[in-house]
């Protein structure tokens, strides 16, 4: 979440009364977390009546094309066990429309905080959740291919290619030399179990109350993909500390947990070391983007590629799935 579109409370409330019927407007406030859209957090009416909802402003990156799969994925696996903010429904019957030029939807608002300290049993919550979703998420009809996945990388390395050292000294060569193992291997990972990936399930998009996870939100880089190419994902997001060191107990507790909803195929298993390596190089190739090409008018605070740097490193030395506790 972030803000990149500041607008009015007046507005807003405008907004709120025209295309929801919802009033009055007690307080809105920008969200600074994330770096995709622009998101609000806004109170409605008074005293006992009082409601949280969020407000989304779609801003680059999301094509508007890809929000009814979005926003209807979420009432999907909601249906099926998983807490998650649901889509308000407009006066004209739709989840999204226009407002001043940008495509715009409010959801609900979802109880529990993101932690930024966490330790096994969190981390194990995280697991179980993220199993609960890939099975939650099995019947959904709606497609989206993953626009960041190796053609992806390769397009974003392209825009940037001369300019990573100027993040680190040596980060061009180590993005460079990554690419082309990368696209000698991921092809062969075609064949793995696939389905609806939530593809960004970071701390800061899931919210606990005490230890237990309460819901998870932004699912605007869900996608069709492997399974086990989403665990990759949040396994990098948990299982290292905030020195970007590696921790072997998050890791198998992680993976246990979200074995108790879904058994890993062997294939799975043994693509891990691949796959941890190619969610290290989409977040490292995302955020340097981000890192070079700063909006100062913009109330965000871009993600520091390096982290990812350090953990693609670490996994470039991993050569076999069970020292992740496989």
């Amino acid at each position: 979440m972030a803000v990149y579109t500041q607008w009015s409370n007046e507005k807003i409330a405008a907004l709120l009364e025209r295309s929801y019927g919802l009033a009055p407007l007690a307080c809105a406030q920008g969200i600074a977390q994330g770096v995709e859209n622009s998101n609000y957090l806004l109170t409605v009416g008074a005293g006992a009546a009082e409601t949280n909802y969020i407000l989304t402003l779609y801003e680059k990156r999301v094509n508007p094309a890809d929000l009814p799969f979005f926003l209807e994925l979420m009432q999907h696996v909601a249906r099926g066990g998983v807490a998650c903010p649901q889509p308000i429904v407009r006066r004209d019957g739709a989840l999204f429309g226009i407002e001043h030029g940008k495509q715009a939807a409010l959801v609900s608002f979802l109880h529990g905080q993101s932690r930024t300290q966490f330790a096994a049993p969190q981390v194990a919550a995280v697991g179980e959740t993220l199993g609960a979703f890939h099975c939650a998420a099995a019947g959904f009809a709606g497609q989206r291919a993953n626009t960041l996945s190796l053609a992806g990388w390769q397009g974003i390395y392209a825009k940037l290619a001369g300019r990573l050292d100027e993040i680190e000294p040596g980060l061009e060569a180590l993005v460079h030399d990554e690419l082309d193992y990368l696209a000698q291997h991921m092809p062969q990972l075609r064949g793995l179990p696939a389905g609806v990936i939530h593809a960004d399930l970071f701390p800061d998009n899931v919210f606990f109350e005490g230890d237990a996870v309460s819901g998870i939100i932004d699912f605007y880089f869900a996608c069709v993909d492997a399974l086990a190419y989403d665990v990759a994902i949040a396994l990098n997001a948990w299982c290292f500390d905030p020195q970007h060191h590696f921790s072997a107990d998050c890791s198998r507790a992680l993976l246990s947990a979200y074995q108790k909803k879904r058994v890993f195929a062997a294939a799975e298993v043994a693509a891990f070391p691949t796959l941890l390596r190619g969610a290290a190089m989409r977040f490292l190739l995302t955020r340097a983007h981000d890192w070079l090409h700063q909006d100062p008018a913009a109330l965000v605070r871009p993600h520091d590629p390096r982290e990812y740097a350090a953990k693609l490193r670490f996994h470039q030395q991993v050569k076999a799935p069970g020292d992740y506790g496989l």
